[in-house]
């Protein structure tokens, strides 16, 4: 897994939990980078946290990740199974004397911080057993010997310059006392073993990366470029949460019903933009994407912002694909199998009035009906305000018409609104409301094509004969 001098990224999610909107994004910056640069882009599950890191969750984030269209360059690497090489080179500092044993119990390092909290210092490791040479018969964990004096300097591609003075960088552990690597070791190790030369994640991890770079730099590897992407906020500026409705990317997917396009579109621009540009598809992104559009500042997510990206990619979409995306949902609300037919004859139209697949499919439903048709409120107003009898002569001038197409359709209506001395609308309103049970639908004279003869004319007379019912 060495480097041969190209761009490598990677995305290193810990699955403890769901892939969320915030590493879908950092996971799109980093295969936008590698792409644009010709590079590898690399996926690193941190399962080392054995207690909390479940199959489950690595299972959802590979789903989100091939549903986003996140391919990685080469299978993932499972942190854990990597632990004796994380071992070795721990091993590998101590006897440099890059590192140390410690032998401090869990009861003296409590007590230790709680003397500085009650002093009022900074709570770290006061690297008591850094210059001891006595080996006691006790458990012990390896430390890392972080230099002490001067200062180190990262030249972030995102954040600038960043200077943090070595003295506040304490000895980490890299061993545990069961042998097992830390987090800190680990990341490290792997990064330098799979070539990664840029990583672009969370600027939570800056911190981090003043003790990854001090490491790295005892152990020889190479040092990669830091790119550190502010996190994302709510509308109100605070922490992203679930309250400004962040959720698993799955669920954008399954509840939401949104397209990986739109939701990609919009994470390309939380945080990174180029001029006024909104809609950027995927080749656009990767001939465009570079750190340089990174901003310093908080994006901020909006879920009406992502719903409207989202109709636009709609819009978009191939017809075909749509029709298989919807046809289980509208099997769920129907409680089973229907007739795809005019769902399709219809597609090109219904998608217009969307923004997401369950607005989609809730628009299609009246096609798929039994009789009678249930009014919504619109309809049944639209039905009780129209003029006496049109319904009846609506029927009859249908039903008398030999080519059921839609232009023939709608020169029968027209007929009959002049022969009745009525605008168009006064007689297309009530009909569309009678044969779709709603007061908007795709061009009514489509609608009642699609429906055919019969099931046109017998939900005009089904309605027809409510409002007479009504009306008596």
């Amino acid at each position: 897994m060495a480097g041969t001098g190209q761009v490598v990224t990677r995305f290193a999610p810990s699955p403890t939990g769901y892939l969320h909107i915030g590493g879908a994004r950092t996971a799109l910056f980093n295969y936008l980078y590698a792409r644009h640069f010709g590079g590898r882009f690399l996926l690193r599950i941190e399962d080392t946290d054995r207690a909390r890191s479940t199959e489950a969750a690595v299972a959802a984030i590979l789903d989100g990740m091939a549903w986003l269209g996140l391919d990685a360059d080469e299978p993932p690497v499972m942190q854990f199974e990597r632990a004796p090489r994380h071992a070795a080179v721990a091993r590998g500092l101590l006897d440099a004397g890059d590192a140390y044993r410690c032998y401090a119990t869990a009861e003296e390092l409590t007590a230790m911080r709680e003397g500085q909290r009650a002093a009022k210092q900074p709570q770290r490791y006061d690297g008591r057993w850094r210059d001891r040479t006595d080996a006691p018969d006790l458990p012990f964990v390896i430390r890392f010997r972080a230099p002490r004096d001067g200062s180190v300097t990262i030249a972030d591609r995102v954040q600038g310059e960043v200077t943090v003075a070595n003295a506040e960088l304490d000895d980490m552990v890299l061993l545990r006392s069961d042998g097992t690597p830390t987090y800190m070791l680990a990341v490290v190790v792997d990064d330098e073993d799979m070539g990664v030369t840029h990583v672009i994640r969370g600027d939570d991890h800056l911190n981090n990366a003043f003790r990854q770079l001090a490491l790295i730099r005892a152990a020889g590897f190479r040092e990669p470029v830091y790119a550190h992407v502010p996190l994302i906020h709510g509308p109100d500026g605070a922490k992203l949460s679930k309250r400004h409705g962040a959720m698993a990317v799955d669920e954008y997917r399954d509840t939401l019903g949104l397209l990986p396009e739109a939701v990609n579109n919009y994470l390309l621009r939380l945080g990174w933009g180029h001029g006024d540009e909104e809609f950027i598809d995927r080749e656009r992104a990767v001939a465009l994407f570079d750190l340089g559009g990174v901003g310093r500042g908080p994006a901020r997510f909006d879920v009406r912002k992502l719903e409207n990206v989202n109709g636009h990619y709609l819009r978009l979409a191939d017809d075909a694909r749509l029709v298989a995306l919807v046809t289980p949902r509208i099997e769920a609300a129907l409680g089973g199998p229907f007739d795809p037919a005019p769902l399709v004859a219809l597609m090109g139209e219904l998608k217009l009035r969307a923004k997401d697949l369950n607005e989609l499919a809730d628009a299609t439903l009246f096609l798929f009906r039994a009789r009678p048709l249930a009014m919504d409120e619109k309809a049944a107003k639209l039905l009780a305000s129209a003029p006496d009898g049109i319904l009846r002569d609506a029927a009859l001038a249908l039903g008398q018409t030999g080519d059921w197409s839609a232009p023939a359709l709608e020169a029968a209506v027209k007929t009959l609104a002049e022969a009745r001395e009525l605008g168009l609308g006064k007689i297309a309103q009530p009909l569309r409301a009678a044969v779709t049970g709603t007061s908007t639908s795709p061009g009514l004279f489509d609608v009642l094509a699609v429906l055919g003869r019969n099931e046109t004319l017998g939900r005009i007379e089904d309605a027809s004969r409510q409002t007479e019912g009504q009306a008596a």
